[in-house]
């Protein structure tokens, strides 16, 4: 297969793919179908997009057996290889304490706000650090692979939090869930909070900033041999909603974390242990963020484990008349879905249980499709 005639690309057009046209088996399509992630997703064809200086100047979609031949006839395949290495290469499996996740099935990550003024659930627990780890103990239950502990709100017009302030406010949570076995990441994008929080139990860091926010978060990462998640926000300063401006959103954002990734690496972070969040909501239009969505199999090409968190989050309420926080469950679980459906390894919301019935009613989707004759 070759480019159309009317078709010639300059020698820097750079080159992604995308998997697509995914298969409710693998059987009797030997060479027609590639396994996602060494998940339960195969597909069968992949989109490809040539860019140049943020402009799209091709877009085809090409089946998985005639690849080779397509890419032949293209510049920077060095990418557009390694983006379909990431996408068939097994994710590694994140200790946390004694339990190990490993990514053959999506998880659930439960969200705990120790915050006055998030925009779901702000002040719920702020007072008791018994009721907050209940409600940790509670999502674990309830069938959360990990439960997440934040002290800042990163609302959009959230104040920041002072990072005493912010220890204060999670530590105490954190001890409690540690005595108790539960795999704890830390929602900070603070040093002196990681350092403290994972002094108190915490397994893993995740960060909104991606680590630009603080200079010594990647150090303090690095140094701690931990697990981090990377997520996309347009500034790394107080308010990560700032200075937002985008091309083409979903390879904005995968340029973005790549880049974040090799600099995490640089730091002396193990790859094996970095996960990535496109980071739905955050200085991002509603139109961004369903760019992302409907493109977030793209970033598996990065070969790491994706984190998808728009858990009752405004596209949510965009798309529903307005919906309230409190009122976006339905919207929250489709998300979720959707974002499995296009091999998200894990998805971060604050309903774990129904949330959690979803993705088993996913499973038992795929595993019927997969021994059906």
């Amino acid at each position: 297969m070759t480019l159309p005639a009317s078709i010639s690309l300059p020698a820097d057009a750079r080159i992604y793919v995308r998997p697509c046209s995914f298969v409710d088996s693998p059987i009797g399509l030997d060479g027609r179908a590639e396994r996602l992630a060494h998940g339960l997703l195969w597909f069968s064809a992949v989109e490809l997009t040539a860019m140049k200086d943020g402009n799209r100047l091709y877009r085809d979609i090409i089946p998985v057996e005639q690849l080779n031949e397509a890419l032949a006839a293209l510049p920077d395949r060095g990418r557009a290889h390694a983006m379909l290495d990431g996408f068939t290469r097994p994710r590694q499996p994140l200790t946390l304490g004694e339990r190990v996740i490993r990514f053959d099935t999506p998880h659930v990550m439960g969200i705990l706000n120790m915050t006055p003024d998030s925009f779901s659930d702000g002040g719920k627990h702020l007072s008791d650090p018994s009721a907050a780890a209940d409600a940790g103990f509670a999502m674990v239950e309830a069938g959360a692979s990990l439960v997440d502990v934040g002290g800042e709100s990163t609302r959009p017009g959230a104040q920041p939090v002072w990072e005493g302030d912010e220890i204060k406010r999670i530590v105490p949570v954190i001890e409690r869930l540690a005595k108790g076995g539960v795999p704890i990441s830390v929602d900070t994008r603070k040093a002196a909070v990681m350092e403290a929080a994972l002094a108190a139990g915490a397994h893993m860091v995740n960060d909104v900033s991606g680590l630009l926010h603080d200079p010594r978060s990647a150090e303090v990462v690095a140094k701690a041999g931990c697990p981090v998640i990377l997520m996309h926000a347009p500034s790394s300063g107080d308010n990560p909603h700032a200075g937002a401006a985008y091309g083409d959103a979903a390879i904005d954002v995968y340029d973005w974390l790549a880049e974040r990734v090799d600099a995490a690496v640089a730091a002396g972070i193990a790859r094996d242990k970095i996960m990535i969040d496109p980071g739905i909501g955050f200085g991002k239009s509603l139109q961004h963020n369903l760019a992302i969505c409907n493109r977030l199999a793209m970033l598996q090409g990065l070969g790491l484990p994706v984190l998808f968190a728009a858990s009752r989050k405004r596209i949510i309420g965009a798309l529903s008349n307005e919906a309230p926080a409190r009122e976006r469950l339905g919207g929250s679980v489709a998300l979720a879905f959707h974002a499995v459906q296009q091999g998200a390894q894990m998805v971060r919301v604050h309903d774990v249980q129904e949330t959690r019935q979803a993705l088993q009613l996913w499973r038992g989707l795929r595993d019927a499709a997969i021994v059906a004759e």
